[in-house]
C-alpha cells in the first residue's frame, strides 16, 4: 500500500531562503500575525486601537493580526510554488498539480492571488460583500501598489496560474482557515465588519506590510518540517525579534490634564496670550481638526503647536508628532528643539530626523553614538536591556530603533521631524505609499512655514490634508501670515477629506480679519465647526520705514554700496536677501572688495553642505538671541538668498531685500528688530527699523521693471502687485509691523486692490499670464496625486495604483515631483591632480578616492552641493557622473555622483564650466 501524500500546508513554501534554510508558508503567516500581535500592544496609538475595534465588534486584535496573517495566501497558487524547481516537486508530490506555465501565467503576482483567494474564501464563511470589498485590497497592495479589481478578473483566464481543481481550492481554503483557527478567530463571527474610510484602510494597508516586513527579517529563520510549525512558536519568535529590534510606539494613553500648565512644564517658562488661547482652543476642539495658527516672529508659535500637540494626541488618541519644515536647512534646528520639548513629554520616547544630510546634524550623531555605544549594533540587535513600562522595549537616549531607519520606514519613527516633502510624498500615488500614513495617522502633524508653498507644492499639501481628515489626523499649520484665500483653500481641503464630500459646506467666523490669528476647524457628525482664537501680541506693534532703491535690472551692486556705505557708516547689522544665487553671489564679491570677508558673509544654496552648515552657524551665533558669551559685531553684513526667509532667527538692524510678494517680504522683514537688545547696541541711524526695497526700478508714467531672475522666480504679476504696495509705504509712512500684516497679505493676493493707473495695462497681461501658468502647475501636480478630489467619497482602496507613478529613491526624486521646477541633483565635488584625488580642503584620497578613514568620509560627504536645476545639467550629471572607485561600500557614499574638478577648481558638464570658490560657491559659466 503506497504512503499518503503529506498534507499540503505541509510542503506549501513561503521564503526558498531563509537564513539557509526554506521556511514554510503556514509558518510565515503565523510570524506574520505573532508580529501584528506586538505591534498592536507595543506601536499602535490609543487611536487606531480604537477605530479598529470599532469597526470589528471591539476585536480589533483579532481583525489586524488576522489580515497580517493572510497577506501573503496568494503564495499557495502554482504561479508561485513554480518559482523553484526543488521545493516545487515537493508541492506536486502533495497532490497540487499544474500544466506547464506559460510567460504570462508565471508572471501572475502572488499578491492577485491572495486577493483573489479571499474574495472567493471568505464569503463562504458569511463574510458581507462590503467586509470583503474593503479587505481584499489590502491583502493585493502590500507589495506597496493596490490594483483595481479588473486586475483579479485575469485570474479566470490564467486558472492554471491560480491554481486549478479541488485539490488547490481546498489547499487554499484550509490555508486561510488554519490562519483564523491558530489566532482563535471565528471567520463567520467577525466576518459583518464596519466600512472604516479609506484614508484608515490605507493606514491598515501600511501596518500589514510593517508587519511583513519585520517578519520577513533575519529574526525569524526559515522553519521546514511541518512538525515545528506552530503558532506559540511564533510567538516565541516574535517576542525575541522585538526584544532584539527594541521597537516601540510614542508616548502611550496616558489621559492628559487640562489643569497642567504645559508651556510652564514643558519649555520652563511662562505662556503668552496667544499660546494659552490656542492651548484652550485645543481643549474644546469636538474632535480632531485643522489647526491654522497665523502670528509674527516671537509669539512662540512652535512652543504653542507642540502643547496643542500634545493636547489633541492625548485626547484623540495620537502619540506621537510629525513636524515638517520648509528644507534640511530648518529642519535641523527643530530637530534640537522637539528632542528637548519629547524629553519633558516621555524621556524615552524616540526622537527621528528625516532628510538627506541628517548625519551632518551634530545631535542626530550624538544620538546614534550613545546607541551603539550602549551596546546595540548597526543591524539593532542588543545586549540585553530589560523590558519595562508595561511590556515596552525601550532604547537609550531618545535614540530611534535602527530599523525605523531603512528604506521607507522614517515615517513610522513615533516623534519625526523632517522636510515638507516626507509629508507631501504620502499624497503622491508611488509604491509603499501607505508606510507613510500608517505612521502619519497615529500623530498630531505640524507642518511649519505653510506661506513658503507655492501652487504646484500646495496640490500635494492640499491632497494630503483631504486624506489626514479622512483619517481624522489632527493637524497644526504655522505661518506669519496667509492670504485668505489660502487659508480658505487649506480649511476646505482637510473638510473635504472629513466629510468624504468634494463640495462640503465650510462654516465662516467674523473675527478673522485680527492678528495674530488661531482658526481651528473640526467635523462631527458630518457637519465642520469653526472657531477663531486671537490675543494680544507679545510684542507690540513697531513702525518700520520701507525704503525703496531705485536699480537698474541688472545684477550691479554699485547703488547698494552707496546706501550700506551711508546707513553703516557708523556701524550696524545688515540683512541683504537676494531672489538668486548669482545676484548674490555678485553682491557678496561686491561688498567683499569694499569691506573685506570678515565683515561680509554669503549663504545661499549652491555652498557645499559643510560650508552652508557652517556659516549658518556663524550667522546665528552672531546675530541670534543676545549671548553673554557672544559680542555682537560692530558690523557685518549677511548676503543671503531666500534662505533667510525661513527659520532664520538672526536679528538685524538693517534690511535691504529684493522685491518677492508681500507675504515673503514680511516674512524677510521679520529679520529686522527681531530681538530685544539694549538700544546701545544699535547703531544710532539705525535704532528704527528700516527696510530698503531693492530689484525695482522706478519709471515715470509706466510700471516698474524688475530683475529677469526675480520674474523668473515669482511672476511679474505677484511682483507688481507688491511693488504697488512697496511704493505706496514708502510715499508715505511705512508699515506697523504686525498690525498692518494681515490688510498687506490681502491687498497684495486681491484683484479688488487698486495700483497705479498707469500700470493696468501690464498688471492686466501679467495677470493673464500669471493665472494660465499657476493653472498648468496646478494640472501638472493632479498627475501625480494620491487620489484628487474625484475619488471622495470612494468607499474602498481598489484601484489606488491603477496608475503608479513609480518609487521615489532619494531626496532627489522626491523633490522633483513635489517641488515645481526642472530636476537639480546634489554632487559631491573632488578634486583630482597628479593622478591622485583630493577632498576639498587638500586631503589625499588615493587614485581610488578611497574615503574609509569615517573623518576622512565625513569631509567627502560635506563637499555635497546643488547642480544648477538646468535640464542638460542634470541629464549630463545622471549620465556622466558617478561614485568614485572608493566609495563603493560606504553607506553614504555609493550611491553618489562625483563631481571632479581640475587643478583650476574646475568642470565642465553640458557646456557649462562649474567652478567651486571657497567664498562664492559653486559658479556657472559658458564653457
Amino acid at each position: 500500500m503506497s504512503p499518503m501524500p503529506p498534507s499540503p500546508l505541509s510542503v506549501l513554501w513561503g521564503k526558498s531562503d531563509a537564513g539557509g534554510s526554506p521556511n514554510l508558508l503556514l509558518q510565515h503567516l503565523f510570524d506574520t500575525a505573532a508580529v501584528a500581535e506586538l505591534i498592536w500592544e507595543h506601536y499602535l496609538s490609543p487611536g487606531t486601537r480604537r477605530w479598529l475595534d470599532a469597526c470589528s465588534a471591539a476585536r480589533g486584535k483579532h481583525l489586524y493580526a488576522l489580515l497580517a496573517g493572510l497577506h501573503d495566501v496568494g503564495k499557495a497558487s502554482p504561479a508561485f510554488q513554480a518559482k523553484v524547481p526543488d521545493l516545487a516537486r515537493r508541492v506536486q508530490d502533495a497532490g497540487l498539480s499544474w500544466k506547464r506555465l506559460d510567460k504570462d501565467s508565471a508572471a501572475w503576482h502572488h499578491t492577485g492571488a491572495g486577493a483573489v483567494i479571499l474574495r472567493t474564501v471568505l464569503p463562504q464563511h458569511n463574510w458581507t460583500p462590503q467586509s470583503v470589498d474593503w479587505v481584499w485590497p489590502l491583502i493585493a497592495g502590500h507589495h506597496g501598489l493596490v490594483p483595481e479589481a479588473e486586475k483579479l478578473l485575469v485570474a479566470r483566464r490564467l486558472g492554471n496560474a491560480q491554481g486549478r481543481g479541488q485539490e488547490w481550492v481546498a489547499a487554499q481554503r484550509d490555508l486561510v482557515e488554519a490562519v483564523a483557527d491558530a489566532l482563535g478567530v471565528d471567520l463567520t463571527d467577525i466576518g459583518s465588519l464596519l466600512l472604516p474610510s479609506r484614508g484608515r484602510q490605507l493606514e491598515l494597508s501600511g501596518l500589514i506590510i510593517m508587519a511583513d516586513w519585520i517578519a520577513s527579517s533575519d529574526h525569524f529563520p526559515g522553519i521546514d518540517a511541518f512538525s515545528q510549525v506552530s503558532m506559540d512558536g511564533a510567538r516565541q519568535r516574535a517576542d525575541e525579534a522585538w526584544r532584539a529590534l527594541q521597537l516601540r510606539g510614542g508616548w502611550g494613553d496616558a489621559p492628559y490634564a487640562p489643569a497642567l500648565d504645559l508651556i510652564a512644564s514643558r519649555f520652563g517658562r511662562t505662556a503668552r496670550p496667544l499660546q494659552t488661547a490656542g492651548i484652550h482652543l485645543a481643549e474644546q476642539m469636538t474632535g480632531p481638526g485643522l489647526t491654522i495658527v497665523e502670528a509674527p516672529m516671537g509669539e512662540g508659535k512652535t512652543e504653542l503647536a507642540l502643547a496643542a500637540a500634545e493636547v489633541l494626541g492625548r485626547r484623540f488618541g495620537r502619540d506621537g508628532v510629525f513636524v515638517g519644515m520648509p528644507t534640511q536647512a530648518t529642519s535641523d534646528p527643530m530637530f534640537g528643539r522637539v528632542l528637548d520639548w519629547a524629553r519633558e513629554l516621555d524621556s524615552a520616547v524616540p526622537v527621528g530626523l528625516l532628510h538627506g544630510k541628517r548625519m551632518f546634524n551634530a545631535q542626530w550623531n550624538d544620538l546614534q553614538q550613545r546607541v551603539h555605544f550602549a551596546g546595540v549594533d548597526e543591524f539593532g540587535c542588543d545586549d540585553g536591556y530589560g523590558l519595562v513600562d508595561a511590556g515596552r522595549w525601550e532604547r537609550p537616549e531618545q535614540a530611534p530603533a535602527e530599523w525605523f531607519l531603512g528604506a521607507k520606514r522614517g515615517m513610522l519613527m513615533p516623534v519625526v521631524v523632517g522636510t515638507i516633502d516626507q509629508l507631501l510624498h504620502a499624497a503622491t500615488r508611488t509604491k509603499h505609499v501607505m508606510l507613510r500614513h500608517a505612521g502619519l495617522a497615529g500623530r498630531v502633524v505640524i507642518l511649519d512655514e505653510i506661506h513658503a508653498y507655492d501652487t504646484y507644492m500646495s496640490q500635494f499639501l492640499l491632497e494630503a490634508l483631504r486624506w489626514l481628515g479622512d483619517a481624522e489626523v489632527p493637524v497644526i499649520l504655522l505661518s506669519a501670515t496667509l492670504p485668505p484665500e489660502q487659508r480658505e483653500s487649506l480649511i476646505r481641503a482637510y473638510v473635504q477629506g472629513a466629510t468624504r464630500r468634494r463640495t462640503p459646506e465650510l462654516p465662516q467666523s467674523a473675527s478673522e480679519a485680527r492678528y495674530p490669528l488661531i482658526t481651528a476647524v473640526s467635523v462631527a457628525d458630518g457637519a465642520a465647526r469653526r472657531e477663531a482664537r486671537t490675543a494680544q501680541p507679545w510684542r507690540p506693534s513697531v513702525p518700520v520705514a520701507v525704503d525703496v532703491l531705485d536699480e537698474e535690472p541688472t545684477d550691479d551692486p554699485e547703488r547698494l554700496i552707496d546706501l550700506l556705505d551711508e546707513r553703516l557708516r557708523d556701524g550696524g547689522c545688515a540683512l541683504v536677501i537676494r531672489n538668486t544665487v548669482g545676484r548674490a553671489q555678485k553682491t557678496y564679491q561686491a561688498l567683499a572688495d569694499r569691506w573685506g570677508t570678515d565683515e561680509v558673509l554669503l549663504l545661499h544654496a549652491r555652498l557645499t553642505v559643510a560650508e552652508r552648515a557652517a556659516r549658518t552657524e556663524r550667522a546665528l551665533d552672531l546675530l541670534g538671541p543676545p549671548k553673554d558669551s557672544v559680542a555682537r559685531p560692530h558690523r557685518l553684513i549677511v548676503v543671503a538668498t531666500q534662505l533667510a526667509e525661513q527659520s532664520f532667527d538672526v536679528d538685524a538692524d538693517l534690511l535691504v531685500t529684493d522685491l518677492a510678494p508681500i507675504d515673503l517680504l514680511l516674512q524677510r522683514v521679520g529679520r529686522l528688530h527681531r530681538h530685544d537688545r539694549p538700544v546701545s547696541q544699535r547703531p544710532e541711524r539705525l535704532r528704527s527699523a528700516q527696510v530698503v526695497v531693492t530689484g525695482i526700478k522706478r519709471q515715470p508714467h509706466a510700471p516698474p521693471a524688475f530683475p529677469r531672475g526675480s520674474e523668473y522666480v515669482y511672476g511679474r504679476y505677484l511682483l507688481l502687485r507688491t511693488a504697488a504696495l512697496v511704493v505706496e509705504a514708502a510715499d508715505k509712512d511705512g508699515w506697523s509691523v504686525p498690525l498692518d500684516v494681515p490688510a498687506l497679505v490681502s491687498q497684495g493676493y486681491s484683484v479688488e486692490t487698486a495700483v497705479p493707473i498707469e500700470w493696468s495695462d501690464a498688471l492686466q497681461v501679467a495677470e493673464q499670464a500669471w493665472t494660465s501658468a499657476e493653472a498648468a502647475r496646478r494640472a501638472k501636480a493632479k498627475a501625480f496625486l494620491l487620489s484628487g478630489e474625484e475619488q471622495l467619497g470612494t468607499p474602498t482602496l481598489a484601484g489606488l495604483h491603477a496608475r503608479a507613478t513609480g518609487e521615489l529613491q532619494d531626496d532627489d526624486a522626491v523633490a522633483a515631483v513635489v517641488r515645481d521646477g526642472p530636476e537639480s541633483l546634489e554632487v559631491v565635488v573632488v578634486r583630482r591632480t597628479a593622478g591622485r584625488y583630493l577632498t576639498l580642503g587638500g586631503r589625499s584620497l588615493g587614485p581610488n578616492g578611497d574615503a574609509s578613514d569615517n573623518q576622512l568620509a565625513e569631509e567627502v560627504i560635506g563637499s555635497t552641493v546643488r547642480l544648477p536645476g538646468r535640464p542638460e545639467i542634470t541629464a549630463a550629471a545622471k549620465a556622466t557622473l558617478t561614485p568614485l572607485p572608493g566609495w563603493y561600500g560606504n553607506p553614504w557614499l555609493q550611491r553618489a555622483r562625483a563631481l571632479v574638478l581640475d587643478d583650476t577648481s574646475s568642470a565642465v558638464l553640458a557646456g557649462t564650466r562649474l567652478t567651486y570658490d571657497k567664498q562664492l560657491g559653486l559658479l556657472t559659466e559658458q564653457a
